[in-house]
């Protein structure tokens, strides 16, 4: 045979072998991504529970895109109109004396429960 036929004839690979190669390429770029993810989380800043100077202690849904924000700064609270567009002032008044961050969050019962006390009062 001369050299020249021998150089033309197609490779041929298997379907098996490609899938493989692209499966092994997934597994290799989902672990950098994995080990990016967890280097990151590991090493950023922490932040440690505190919001700063400024708090959020709570807030209300009005529509979509309205809510009524109560935001703690020193010992001042703002009652806040946020929208998508805008920020207004809408009270002020001086923090409570007698409150806590801990008694303001009152435990939840669980979903069942929520869900029983519901039924029970269409019941009735």
């Amino acid at each position: 045979m001369p050299p020249a036929v021998a150089a033309e004839a197609p490779v041929q690979t298997s379907t098996a072998a490609a899938l493989f190669q692209t499966f092994l390429a997934l597994v290799v770029v989902l672990g950098i991504l994995y080990a990016f993810l967890w280097v990151l989380r590991r090493y950023a800043p922490a932040q440690a529970g505190t919001q700063g100077v400024v708090k959020v202690v709570g807030g209300v849904m009005l529509g979509p895109r309205e809510k009524v924000v109560v935001v703690e700064v020193g010992n001042t609270w703002l009652l806040l109109g946020v929208t998508s567009s805008q920020v207004n002032a809408l009270h002020t008044i001086d923090k409570p004396e007698g409150y806590t961050e801990a008694a303001a969050q009152l435990p939840l019962s669980s979903f069942a429960g929520k869900l029983g006390e519901l039924l029970a009062r269409r019941k009735s």
